[in-house]
């Protein structure tokens, strides 16, 4: 007969059917209490009068007396009940639950089941557990506001659509109404079970006083301890009630106090059961039903048992022992913390060092897990409850993350030599558990054949294991052992039971022995979960953001930071199956919370970093050779013998004079920094990653955005740039802060296993573009709009002049103040720093921003061009006519303003190719072994190569920094000015006119006194000489689109220009020839920079003779002064 009533299946069916009915119920009343997440029909306007009238008249609703409350269900009966089934359906649940939970209460009660946790533990335990879960479904049921009006909806909808009420609905609300007051009906009902109940409560006298101890004595019994006995370190650690050691404290004060609630006339009656009510009583406050759903046990208590006559002195017991929680449990839990934190750090430490001895002190880490999740999970539901005290700091623990650091390390080192746990414990199952269980079993007097063959298949089992499984890595499964072993609990737990388990206290202390030897083999993973599991925390996210912070303030506490975000990896195992909704957003929350607390130790750890290396930079920028002037006057001083400064004027400290020290215990800020950062790394060591769900969280990988944000920032800031006053930093000086700021980073990898690398290459490459992935502006925005705004813009105005000779750009001397120095931003080595900065993608940018325009200044020639064209036409036919040239050059307008827009065009491509330059420079220390090949296909292609094909050879070229006959960049600009309107024939004709308006507008230069060519520049004063480079460019760019011959249209322009200045030269009197001999040396130049063109070709329409003479004059004037 007690085979057939399958105890041990039901109660283990209906302890996971119950846990996740109370967690659907938790999640109804959580949705119904959240304005956001409300159903929208109890939010509804047009609803609240039939809500109001159903919960006025429920369970009683007359649904067919067409009551005017209910019109508004009528008109959406069908949303309604979709709306409503879900609910309907999960308080159905309850119903069903309850029905077969009172079957099972019944028949154990009629079976006269024998219960004690130290011998039947997983019976006892599943029986305690069912009520519990019960009693907590009923509780958080009765705290659903809302459930009359949901239910009441439903069947008023079903009423209206089916034409009669859900058979299930008069049972449900009889339920609603007989739990209006919960305990009152829990206690009625639980008066049959009141013996069963309390022998089960009452089973944990010897377990629970001795895990209720406090820290003084757990220290003087050196709990948790390896060192504490050296020689009997391999022991293996076992004890008679091996669960017991590691269950939760809270699930047995869960089991006494809500036992005791139901089943209370033991409390009057035996001094036992008082003694261990008064215990739990005082352990502390609050003791959780489910999630974040809390009993206040005094309250609860005292009004329960206020109603009950011959109560009086429980409810004074009940008044002290909460007096008592108050004033001594927080500093008990505290103390206990404080205790725990030092001894997990020990057990870690010596495990770590001697990983076997996880195989025989296995036991020490299930119970060092367990202690510690107690102690932070009673922290955690009273500091989200702090009761009234004198000591609140009791409930604050800036410490925890030490705790729970280990708790983490531990857990890794498990799972890290689980096959040393598996090894250990198949010998022990195999070579000891077997024979001592047959031992066992042949000295028991009587064995009934159902409890024979169970007891048989166990022996059978354990001596059929080896060692070689393991090696192979074969899969365990002992599940069905185990459940083997609580159905023998409840055949021998019966009343009359033929082998009685409490006359039989070894085959008990035996079996629950290899219970737990058969999980370190199988489910080790299993059981580490549910010894730590701090999933709890997901329910509390204020207080847990709060100890995170309060963890974050210590600087002692740095290094434990990471166990918070890993802690929110225990949150994927509290879903059930019964409630999907719930574990999406379970699966949100974790994820934020842990990205909120990585983002904060990540923006703690980067802005440490950044602060070493601004302090880096600083002493790097001491050393640079601009600041180095006042030793060098110094030292000049003291070899002149000129006398020393005085007393009162403070001397400035030489670079490295932080680094002396007359006390080593003194400690700078640098100091304090890298201690910071020590810690703050340290806490990466936790683990590489973790998962969250279906997510892989990395660390480092936070660290590494906050350092490519800040380091973007920072590096834009180290710019100054001013787009007021027009200032920016030399491309050197913040060439130099960002190398220094590149080495500081680089020791952050002696740290923490970081890529630095891949941060600085990410940051830099960043910075090549104009905008970074934030979409800031970069440092390659800031010096195009700089040059062009700053340097360019002057420069066209001929405030600045190109220098050929010094290959930058100098400033005209000027009454009024320059801004800046032109040459300390252009000189060769400035350009080289800009090209390492922005790269030759950044001076990609900035070519295209010059190309546009000088396609705008060409833009504005052609419309010049064609307001001349007729007489430009003329002078292209007649350019070897004197008289007529001259006639028509007095009709000729606006050459001066042509010439003005080509010098500009001139002065840009100057610059650019200055760029280009320090970038070919650049690229040849870099990778000159890439350079090598690149130059040779330049030299080396063909002229009878495709043009298409020159041009991508080209673009190569110049893309590496390399100078090319034709100007791909400039090709590509002019190609894409082509106008729809106007024919390939018009445009040609454009280009050959815009040469000749060039050619016959070069004499009046001759008027303009800067015209002057400078011996010291080896240029004219007003940039003129830029004109060369433009005309030989552009002309080849133009002429290259339109695919003509370039050389002969340079040869045209050179005898129309030769022309045209010979005339010049026969105005003898006149004022005009003031600075002929300057634009003279401006035709050698255009001959000398094209690559078209030769000193023959212009030797045959301008003699030698007159270039001699003019290069005499202009020397002659040059005043060479010797220093």
């Amino acid at each position: 007969m007690d085979y057939q009533q399958k105890l041990a299946e039901k109660l283990t069916i209906l302890n996971e059917r119950g846990n996740g009915v109370l967690i659907r119920m938790n999640y109804i009343k959580k949705t119904c209490s959240d304005p956001k997440l409300r159903p929208s029909l109890l939010t509804d306007k047009a609803m609240e009068s039939a809500v109001k009238y159903i919960n006025k008249k429920f369970p009683n609703i007359d649904f067919r007396g067409n009551s005017q409350h209910l019109t508004s269900i009528q008109r959406q009966k069908s949303e309604v009940m979709a709306a409503m089934t879900s609910y309907y359906d999960s308080f159905l649940d309850v119903i069903e639950f309850r029905d077969h939970v009172y079957e099972l209460l019944n028949t154990i009660d009629a079976c006269q089941c024998f219960f004690n946790i130290a011998i039947n533990f997983d019976f006892t335990k599943s029986y305690l557990d069912l009520i519990v879960t019960y009693t907590s479904v009923i509780i958080t049921l009765s705290r659903i506001d809302d459930k009359k009006a949901l239910v009441g909806m439903y069947n008023c909808a079903h009423e209206m659509t089916n034409g009669s009420s859900d058979p299930s609905y008069p049972r449900l609300g009889q339920m609603f109404v007989e739990y209006e007051h919960p305990w009152k009906k829990l206690t009625e009902e639980f008066g049959p079970h009141t013996r069963s109940v309390t022998a089960a409560v009452l089973s944990l006298k010897m377990v629970y006083p001795r895990r209720n101890l406090p820290a003084e004595q757990w220290r003087g019994a050196q709990l948790l301890s390896l060192l504490s006995a050296p020689a009997a370190m391999l022991d293996p650690a076992c004890c008679d009630t091996m669960a017991c050691e590691y269950l939760s404290m809270e699930v047995m004060e869960r089991w006494i106090i809500i036992g005791f609630l139901l089943c209370h006339s033991s409390l009057n009656t035996n001094q036992a059961s008082q003694e261990l009510w008064k215990m739990a009583l005082r352990s502390g406050l609050y003791l959780t039903l489910t999630r974040d759903e809390v009993l206040n046990i005094h309250k609860v208590s005292e009004d329960l048992f206020d109603g009950f006559k011959g109560y009086s002195k429980r409810v004074a017991d009940i008044k002290e022992c909460k007096e008592h929680a108050i004033v001594n449990s927080g500093a008990m839990h505290r103390e206990r913390r404080h205790f725990l934190r030092g001894a997990l750090k020990e057990l870690f430490k010596v495990l770590e060092d001697e990983p076997g001895l996880l195989g025989p002190k296995a036991l020490f880490v299930f119970m060092a897990l367990s202690f510690s999740r107690d102690e932070v999970l009673w922290l955690v539901r009273h500091s989200e409850n702090m009761p009234k005290t004198k000591t609140p700091e009791d409930y604050v623990d800036n410490q925890l993350a030490e705790l729970l650091f280990y708790m983490e390390k531990l857990k890794s080192l498990m799972t890290k030599y689980s096959q040393v746990l598996q090894r250990y414990h198949v010998q022990y199952l195999a070579q000891f558990d077997a024979m001592v269980l047959n031992d066992t079993i042949q000295n028991m007097y009587v064995c009934p054949e159902e409890e024979s063959i169970l007891t048989t298949s166990f022996v059978s089992t354990l001596s059929a294991l080896s060692i070689k499984q393991v090696e192979n890595k074969e899969e365990f499964d002992f599940r069905a052992l185990r459940l083997d072993w609580l159905r023998l609990q409840a055949y021998t737990s019966v009343n009359k039971a033929p082998l009685p388990i409490k006359d039989y206290p070894d085959l008990a202390k035996v079996m629950n022995m290899i219970q737990f030897h058969t999980r370190m083999v199988d489910s080790a993973d299993n059981l580490l979960q549910e010894t730590s599991d701090l999933s709890i925390l997901c329910f509390y996210p204020r207080v847990f953001e709060k100890m995170f912070c309060q963890s974050a303030e210590e600087l002692t506490m740095k290094r434990y930071l990471m166990a918070f975000p890993a802690t929110c990896s225990h949150f994927s195992h509290c879903g059930h199956p019964l409630c999907p909704e719930e574990t999406v957003a379970i699966e949100k929350r974790s994820l934020r919370l842990s990205v909120t607390f990585l983002e904060q130790i990540a923006k703690q750890t980067s802005s440490v970093v950044l602060e070493i290396c601004a302090e880096q930079c600083n002493l790097n920028d001491q050393l640079l050779p601009k600041n180095c002037g006042q030793t060098i006057s110094a030292a000049r001083n003291r070899k002149l013998k000129k006398p020393v400064p005085k007393k009162g004027e403070v001397q400035k400290e030489k670079p490295g004079a932080e680094s002396l020290r007359k006390d080593r215990a003194i400690t700078t800020n640098m100091d304090k920094m890298h201690l910071i950062l020590t810690e703050l790394c340290s806490s990466y060591s936790l683990c590489s990653d973790f998962i969250i769900f279906d997510h892989i969280v990395v660390p480092t990988e936070f660290l590494l955005s906050h350092l490519e944000t800040r380091l973007s920032e920072i590096i834009v800031r180290m710019a100054n740039y001013n787009q007021t006053t027009q200032e920016i930093a030399r491309p050197s000086d913040l060439l130099a802060g960002v190398r220094a700021y590149t080495a500081s980073l680089h020791t952050l990898s002696s740290y923490i296993n970081l890529d630095v690398t891949r941060l600085v290459k990410s940051v830099l490459l960043q910075q090549t573009q104009p905008l970074d992935s934030q979409g800031g502006q970069t440092i390659t925005t800031l010096y195009t709009n700089w040059y062009l705004e700053g340097l360019l813009r002057q420069a066209s105005s001929a405030l600045i002049v190109h220098c050929p000779t010094m290959h930058c750009f100098v400033n005209q001397a000027t009454e009024n103040e320059p801004g800046f120095r032109a040459e300390e931003y252009s000189d060769i080595s400035e350009l080289r720093a800009l090209a390492e900065l922005i790269g030759p993608y950044g001076l990609k940018f900035l070519s295209e921003n010059l190309l546009w325009h000088i396609t705008s200044q060409v833009s504005e020639l052609k419309k010049l061009v064609i307001e001349n064209m007729d007489i430009l036409v003329q002078m292209r036919n007649n350019f070897d006519k004197p008289e007529e040239m001259d006639n028509l050059k007095r009709r000729l307008s606006g050459g001066e303003n042509v010439l003005k827009r080509m010098t500009i065009i001139g002065v840009i491509l100057s610059f650019r190719a200055m760029t280009q330059e320090g970038l070919k420079d650049i690229l040849h220390s870099h990778c000159p072994y890439l350079m090598g090949p690149i130059e040779c296909l330049r030299d080396f292609i063909p002229p009878e190569t495709d043009i298409k094909v020159t041009l991508s050879v080209f673009e190569l070229a110049s893309a590496a920094g390399l100078t090319c006959d034709i100007d791909p960049a400039l090709v590509s600009a002019i190609a894409s000015m082509h106008a729809d309107n106007t024919s390939v024939d018009e445009e040609y004709k454009l280009s050959c006119l815009l040469l000749v308006y060039v050619a016959v507008s070069l004499p009046t230069l001759a008027l303009n006194p800067n015209s002057f060519y400078s011996r010291e520049h080896g240029g004219h004063n007003n940039n003129i000489h830029c004109l060369a480079t433009a005309i030989n460019q552009l002309a080849a760019a133009m002429f290259t689109v339109q695919n003509k011959n370039i050389e002969q249209h340079l040869k045209e322009f050179l005898l129309l220009a030769s022309s045209t200045l010979l005339q010049l030269g026969q105005n003898v009197e006149r004022v005009e020839s003031k600075n002929r001999d300057s634009v003279y040396l401006l035709l050698h130049t255009i001959v000398e920079k094209s690559p078209f063109l030769s000193q023959d070709m212009l030797e045959s329409c301008f003699p030698y003779a007159l270039l001699r003479n003019a290069y005499r004059e202009v020397f002659r004037t040059f005043v060479i002064t010797l220093g």
